[in-house]
Order: C-alpha cells, then structure tokens, then sequence
C-alpha cells in the first residue's frame, strides 16, 4: 500500500507550507507565526481548533461518529543556529533556523489532517497536536501540565521525526526505549585566584575543574556494568581572563544521557559524590546543579507492532528496521508516551548533503518524505480506528 493517490496531489502544496515555515523560524513559545498557519489550515479544512496550551500549541479536533481517540503530534519549533544555505526559502530571521526538520513535521502532519478531513475513512476521534518548545525547553510536559490529555483524552498516541542518513523511503523503530533520557547540569567551582607565577597562593578552579572532568568518564568507563549504556558530556569549561592570573572562578556545564530510570538515578548521585569530593581534596566550593529534562523515550509494545505494520504497509516490510538500536538523543515526545500509549519513529530523510546531519546550519528536511509521512499518519488512523 505505497503513497496515498490524493496525499501525493498535495505534494506541492505541503511544499509550499513547509518552505514558508523553513523562511520564518520561530523558537521555544515563540512560534505564533506557525502556530497561525497551523490554524489556519486547520480551519481551513474543517477542523476545529483549539489554541493557548503551552502559549503557542495547536490542537485540531477531527470526529467523525463514536469509536477511540488517537493523538497525532508534530513538533513547530526552531533552533538558535545561523543557517549557511543559499536556496530561496533560508531563513529570514538571522540566528533562527530550522535545523532538525520541525517544518516538515508540522507540513506532514497538516497534509494528513487535510487528507483526513476530506475522506473521513475511520470512526472515532483524530486530535492534531502542534506542540511548540522541543529542542530542550519541554513542550509536551507544558501541555500535558495545562491539561492536554484531560481537555483531548487519547486512547494511544503517535510522533515521527526525519532521520539524515537513513534512506529516502524507509521506517526505523523499536519497543521500549528508543531515544534516551535527556539532564543537564551546571557545576560552579569557587577557588582562590593569585597571580600566575605564584601557584602555591592559590586554589586552582582550573586543575579542580580538570580533576573533575577525567573522574566523571569512569563513572561509565569503570562504574557501570559495559552491557548498560550511559553518556556524560562536559561541554563548556569557562574560566579566566588573561595569562598571568589564576582565576577565582571556573564555570562548567553538560548532558547526561541514559535510558533507564535508574542509571538516571545512579547518574546524579555518582556525579555529585565525584564533584563534592574533588572540591574537599583541594579545599575548592562547588556549587553542582543537575537538571532532568526529558525522560527516555519509551515505546509501547502494541503500539509499536501497529506502527511498525502500518509503516510496512507504506514503504514495504524491507523497507522498516523493527529492531533499530535505540539513540542517545533526547525527545520530549517522552512525556506524552509516560501518559498514553503510544509509539515513535524515524522516517528517512535521505543521505544529507555531504553527510549532513540534524541540527547543522547546512541541514535541510527533504521534501520528498512529505507524502510518505502524511501518508503514514492517514494510514495510522484508518487503521486504528477502522470503521
């Protein structure tokens, strides 16, 4: 069952939406150019719309006679990346680009919606959920905490995002844990600066924050069992300001990533004895903050043996990994699959230009996945809501 005959008419017109919303990125809560375009072709099509959640966030509202609920979710938001393309759509606003493909998520999303709208092929209810804020700020949590699944029950819910690398055309997914848990952390560390040539009058942040940089990869280096996984990222180290000064001062920060609950809990408490007992060696302060963002990203069983059959359906059984191995990136889809059952996956973006991958100022989502993901969308409704 390929590509839907009259999603394929929208081809261009998918296009269109997706190259608008490309050369007007919007940030966290900030997308109410977006987040218009959402409802107006929402309401365009005959939907109801809702709007308000988390600021910006759109929910259309499809029903047609009774049977269960199902949530379709895409993603509106944009990154803080200058973008280096030169096609005629780039980004108008300077510092703002579409990086990771939330344009074509929300352009696949609304050519299903308009599909959907016209043929009415299911009984039940179809909930269109344009989330703002994902890249880091949380989007689904502030829906779902202003009433998301209280104000649109879902009896499953459903969420794709394009993957560069993985070809044009074809589905990767699995059970359980595909994507995994997403913290932050910041350490402060308070020395005692002095002058450069005089080392014996100071407590060094920068040998403190060294120390603490090498002890934190043995946690999963010599601490964790080599079958398990888990990732700790020093990503910035700042500190003083001129070559003859040991500072007072050294700021540090980075992520942590894990899939299960506990490595998450034994994260934290390993990191904070680490960095607590660095500060005691060399008589340093140290403040430590360790923030949990995104939970992993945990597939439902059933759900994903529907998923993965309806992909099949689109692409061909060849054409889907049903056992693709999990990635360490973050997604705030987490939160709405901790509530309702449900299942996410990657659809194929193409190679990237010169190996270009999410999140670059080169990237851009390839426009001929939009049919395949609206279709997938259309299918998984007819599907899950049969007549």
């Amino acid at each position: 069952m390929p590509i839907i005959n009259r999603i394929a008419d929208y081809h261009d017109e998918m296009t269109a939406w997706r190259h608008d919303i490309h050369a007007h990125p919007e940030l966290a809560f900030e997308e109410q150019r977006t987040s218009d375009i959402v409802a107006r072709q929402l309401e365009s099509f005959g939907i109801e719309i809702h709007r308000g959640l988390a600021k910006t966030g759109v929910v259309g509202v499809l029903k047609n006679g009774d049977g269960p609920s199902i949530g379709l979710r895409a993603d509106m938001d944009a990154l803080p990346i200058l973008e280096a393309n030169s096609f005629d759509y780039k980004s108008t606003n300077d510092g703002k680009m579409h990086a990771c493909g939330h344009d074509g998520h929300t352009s696949m999303l609304l050519g299903a919606a308009k599909y959907l709208a016209e043929t009415k092929r299911f009984s039940g209810t179809v909930h269109f959920i344009f989330q703002p804020a994902e890249e880091g700020e949380g989007g689904a949590r502030v829906m779902i905490e202003e009433g998301l699944f209280d104000q649109f029950p879902c009896d499953s819910v459903y969420g794709v995002h394009n993957k560069p690398g993985q070809d044009v055309g074809t589905f990767a997914v699995c059970p359980g844990a595909l994507m995994a848990a997403y913290d932050t952390f910041e350490i402060n560390i308070q020395g005692r600066g002095s002058h450069a040539a005089m080392p014996h009058q100071s407590i060094d942040p920068i040998i403190v924050g060294s120390q603490i940089v090498s002890s934190l990869q043995t946690i999963a280096s010599r601490n964790l069992d080599p079958l398990e996984s888990a990732v700790i990222s020093v990503t910035q180290f700042h500190g003083g300001s001129t070559n003859n000064v040991i500072p007072d001062l050294v700021f540090m920060e980075g992520t942590t990533r894990c899939f299960k609950p506990e490595i998450r809990d034994w994260l934290e408490s390993s990191m904070r004895r680490i960095v607590d007992n660095t500060a005691a060696v060399f008589g340093a302060e140290i403040a430590f903050d360790y923030q949990r963002r995104y939970p992993p990203t945990i597939n439902h069983v059933a759900e994903t043996a529907i998923a993965a059959r309806i992909a099949a359906d689109v692409a061909g059984e060849a054409n889907v990994d049903a056992n693709t191995t999990p990635m360490m990136g973050g997604e705030d889809f987490s939160f709405m699959l901790e509530k309702v059952p449900g299942c996410y996956l990657f659809i194929g973006n193409g190679p990237g230009e010169d190996g270009c991958m999410l999140h670059n100022p080169h990237y851009d989502f390839n426009d001929e996945i939009l049919p395949v993901g609206a279709t997938y969308f259309s299918r998984l409704v007819e599907s899950v809501l049969s007549v």
